[in-house]
């Protein structure tokens, strides 16, 4: 063999003998970061999510106006038509055309059509209505918006607000309830699920006949007589938390059986029989010993877990039981789709729902992605 051979040869040992030594050093967490990241479709749906959660806690920047307002003249307003050829065909920068309408005397419903005499051109960190940010300084500052006219992206609802901006400004709640709500049933499951499977006997029954009793209860007529004991003149903040607690009272049965099965499977385990002669605590063998083994169990639940939370949100807003007016959630804005007209006349009110199918595929994604991640020594 030749010099240049051999130095390739040497190189490309030395390269594997480096990640070896990083494979068997690395933690569990790292290995399971290593192999998540290869997983592309969960690592381009954690980049969404985050991006989502993002605008989600910023949303009043993202949007062109306060959820709240309503533009007189607009009412039941399609979304608006970005352009970027006029009339003439002369090319332009992304613009709108003004709206004017008429109305229908069969149907008696307003006929928007766009006036190719009102140009606006769309315009980035333009100035609109102002607003607190987080409460915190007062600025009129938007992502996105027009001098004049009206840009509608998603069209507006029956009381003339604009769509996309309810919409970004209802993600608030509809996603953070669901990481607020997980944090509790997590906290639920995860200590009983993991009292019942590692100590067993009375406790053990005890705890999974409750969880049996919760889990046979209809959801629909729980989710009714739950949600009647909250006041209808509760404050918002006050109704989003109770609404939250409701949620992780129905969710937390089923991590806790996944706990509890997974511990009277690893406590027979003989590392877990050594530790106990060695005379460890119970808190150290199931901090040091049990919790490593299983979480990426709950990782996995918990990324599951969310958009269930989100869905059980979502229902019960829908059907008057959640959050409720002058708050918005995407439950709250897909009450609208109840009256079939909305349906045939209006599709864009059905947007909200599309937020919420994309929200739940993605986190969806990410769990599939953290299943196979679990096992971070396979297909290495």
């Amino acid at each position: 063999m030749s010099e240049e051979t051999l130095g390739s040869l040497a190189s490309e040992s030395s390269a594997v003998q480096e990640f070896d030594d990083r494979y068997y050093i690395a933690s569990q967490r790292q290995l399971i970061w290593r192999r998540f990241k290869r997983h592309r479709v969960a690592f381009l749906a954690l980049f969404l999510l985050v991006a989502m959660y993002f605008v989600a806690f910023t949303y009043e920047f993202w949007a062109p106006y306060d959820p709240l307002t309503q533009h007189s003249g607009f009412v039941n307003t399609p979304p608006t038509s970005i352009r970027v050829v006029d009339e003439d065909d002369n090319l332009r920068r992304p613009f709108v055309y003004g709206l004017k309408f008429e109305l229908n005397l069969d149907t008696f419903e307003r006929v928007y059509t766009a006036d190719p005499e009102e140009i606006h051109p769309i315009q980035f960190f333009v100035r609109g209505e102002s607003y607190r940010f987080w409460g915190l300084f007062e600025t009129d500052i938007h992502f996105i918006g027009v001098n004049e006219g009206k840009l509608f992206l998603l069209g507006t609802d029956e009381l003339g607000r604009d769509l996309f901006s309810r919409i970004l400004a209802a993600s608030r709640i509809s996603l953070t309830i669901g990481l607020v709500g997980v944090f509790l049933s997590f906290a639920l499951g995860a200590t009983l699920g993991g009292i019942s499977g590692y100590y067993g006997g009375a406790v053990d029954i005890i705890i999974m006949r409750i969880t049996e009793i919760l889990s046979s209860i209809p959801q629909i007529p729980l989710w009714i007589a739950l949600a009647a004991i909250v006041p209808i003149n509760w404050p918002v903040i006050q109704t989003y938390f109770a609404i939250t607690i409701i949620l992780s009272i129905l969710t937390w049965t089923g991590l806790a059986r996944l706990v509890r099965a997974k511990l009277l499977e690893l406590r027979e385990q003989d590392y877990i029989m050594a530790s106990r002669i060695a005379g460890a605590s119970d808190l150290r063998v199931i901090f040091d010993h049990l919790l490593p083994a299983y979480i990426s169990l709950l990782i996995v639940s918990l990324t599951l877990a969310i958009p269930n939370m989100i869905l059980g949100e979502t229902a019960l807003s829908f059907l008057g039981l959640g959050i409720r007016a002058p708050a918005v959630s995407w439950g709250t804005l897909l009450q609208g789709a109840q009256n079939i007209s909305n349906v045939a006349l209006r599709p864009w009110m059905l947007t909200p729902a599309l937020f919420v199918i994309v929200t739940v595929l993605l986190f969806n994604f990410i769990g599939d992605g953290l299943r196979d991640a679990a096992d971070p020594y396979k297909d290495l």
